[in-house]
């Protein structure tokens, strides 16, 4: 009995993937619920498993682009298991002459018919290395031909001549200078996902005005809750207290007070949003992806370092499914981790803006007419100035900068402590 493997549907806007990679070949024995292929669309790579035990035929190659729902490939569940023959081990004569020469003399492997007075490749790059002219080895090759061995008995008898020195040539105007390394070149098809980022990201730059602020973070505060309680933290809640949590909560109480940079434009209408879906960067294996935390604003920093760690995961084992990567209103993206120090991010549609957090690095800070070292951070917000204005970007960014460096606010919602208190 075949058993048919049709494509799975990765979501309903989808309707061509790609056949990126198979990891099994036709006529392998393949297992019930055993990966056998990578499938690429726009927007995730999904992966094709066997659906019982069999012999696998292969269908489609890879790299071809297939219609959502078609058949790439059968099970035959009656068919045996082929049995594998060892593969006789060729050797030809000219190795078996060699194997004998290697016996008798290492040195003289390559000794075959050759010119008088020719090196083999090993001793060629001895001489060449050694500057030895071939006059000044003996050959004791086959047909006189110069073998490694010989050239380690001439370097023996005495050091070698240093080469002439060559005279000064004058260098010629448009000449072109040529190194020794390789010049070898590769061509990969570019998966659907790539192609659709490269669509996305190409658009967003002829269709919005993208501008982007930048602005400093003392991470001094956070750093010091993060040393005090990330251990009582972790025991407690079973995540580990980590910077993006307090980076969500500060950008959610930044939306809130510029409800502009939380916004969309539709044809000639602006959506605002009363809800934060923040979009958090994630690098998986293939590409950098942003799966959704929803209604972030009313999630504590436990909830947020649970709900960011669990799609990060699904992330690197491609397990994402299409409604936890859209939707998103707002993005915060941390080019810190891979050492970037500041950065233009790139908006991602249909949202306005976008964050971007780079690594933190000790600078001496002017504080209080006092010079101290402090852990500093660059942060970039870039927005679309068609809805966000110059006044609202900026003070988007003091905001989060305020939150951060004060994290009490976060608690207080940005309202000040003590007037809360005395209900001020």
């Amino acid at each position: 009995m075949a058993i048919e493997l049709k494509v799975p549907s990765p979501g309903e806007s989808i309707s061509e993937v790609q056949i990126s990679k198979w990891m099994k070949s036709d006529g392998d024995v393949v297992e019930k619920d055993e990966e056998i292929a990578e499938i690429d669309s726009d927007k995730d790579t999904l992966t094709l498993v066997a659906e019982a035990d069999g012999i696998l035929k292969i269908l489609v190659k890879e790299g071809e682009t297939v219609v959502v729902g078609s058949v790439v490939a059968t099970i035959d569940t009656n068919g045996a298991a082929p049995a594998k023959k060892d593969k006789p081990a060729i050797v030809s004569a000219e190795q078996n002459k060699t194997a004998a020469v290697v016996k008798e003399d290492p040195a003289k492997v390559e000794s075959t018919s050759y010119a008088a007075g020719v090196p083999s490749i090993s001793a060629e790059k001895l001489m060449k290395e050694n500057n030895i002219a071939a006059e000044k080895v003996k050959p004791s090759g086959k047909d006189g031909r110069i073998t490694k061995g010989d050239v380690l008995e001439a370097l023996k008898e005495g050091p070698a001549e240093k080469k002439d020195a060559k005279p000064a040539v004058a260098p010629v105007l448009n000449q072109s200078v040529t190194g020794t390394g390789s010049r070898e070149e590769r061509r990969e098809k570019m998966t659907m996902l790539r192609k659709k980022v490269a669509q996305r990201l190409l658009a967003v730059k002829q269709s919005t005005a993208m501008l982007t602020t930048f602005n400093e973070v003392d991470m001094s505060a956070v750093m010091n809750v993060r040393k005090q309680y990330k251990d009582v933290f972790k025991e407690k809640h079973g995540v580990n207290l980590g910077f993006m949590s307090f980076f969500t909560r500060a950008v959610c109480e930044a939306l809130k007070a510029f409800p502009a940079v939380n916004g969309q434009i539709d044809g000639d209408e602006i959506i605002y949003h009363d809800y934060c879906d923040i979009g958090i960067a994630v690098s998986a294996p293939k590409e950098l992806i942003m799966p959704v935390v929803r209604n972030a604003e009313g999630m504590s920093l436990a909830q947020i370092e649970s709900a960011i760690g669990g799609l990060a995961g699904k992330a690197r084992d491609g397990k994402l499914s299409i409604e936890e990567m859209t939707g998103g209103t707002f993005t915060i993206t941390n080019g810190g981790v891979f050492g970037s120090m500041m950065s233009t991010p790139i908006l991602n549609p249909p949202q306005s803006a976008i964050l971007g957090m780079h690594n933190i690095v000790e600078r001496p800070m002017a504080i209080q007419g006092k010079v101290e070292i402090r852990p500093m951070m660059y942060v970039a917000l870039s927005y679309d100035h068609r809805i966000i204005d110059g006044r609202e970007s900026v003070g988007f960014l003091v905001k989060v900068k305020q939150m951060l460096e004060d994290p009490i606010q976060l608690l207080t919602h940005g309202q000040d402590p003590m007037k809360m208190l005395l209900e001020l």
